[in-house]
């Protein structure tokens, strides 16, 4: 849960155990707005596409994230990248067609509550079974 405000998505990621993480802003329509802002701001879009159905990169609205769609995962993801996560004993669950390494973000995003505003907007966009739907 974010309770520090302003701290940095690295920072979070070191105070926090695996599997810890839950974001607070998922059914917040504010933050999910400006979800879909930091999302652009950010140009994610341009790997994964506008609408996020994907890209260059896999797309983040359908049942099939590479290494886990609970919020931990994604938000160490985001914040990491892919080799960091990696290297901390995460592992792929699923494949896309379309797949390149995730860089991290965790410098570039300033704050933790920017990456729950981006996942609380993929929540949004995900079109895939509701009952595989795990957060």
């Amino acid at each position: 849960m974010v309770s520090d405000v302003g701290m940095s998505p690295r920072d979070r990621v070191a105070a926090v155990p695996k599997g810890k993480l839950k974001n607070p802003y998922t059914d917040d329509e504010e933050m999910i707005i400006a979800g879909k802002a930091v999302y652009f701001g950010m140009s994610c879009n341009g790997c994964h596409g506008g609408g996020g159905g994907g890209g260059m990169c896999p797309p983040l609205s359908n049942e099939v994230f590479v290494y886990g769609s609970d919020d931990d995962t994604i938000f160490r993801l985001i914040t990491l990248g892919t080799d960091e996560l990696m290297k901390m004993g995460y592992y792929r669950t699923g494949m896309e067609g379309v797949v390149g390494p995730m860089p991290p973000f965790g410098d570039l995003i300033k704050t933790d509550e920017d990456v729950w505003k981006i996942i609380a907007w993929m929540r949004t966009i995900f079109n895939g079974d509701p009952k595989r739907r795990n957060w």
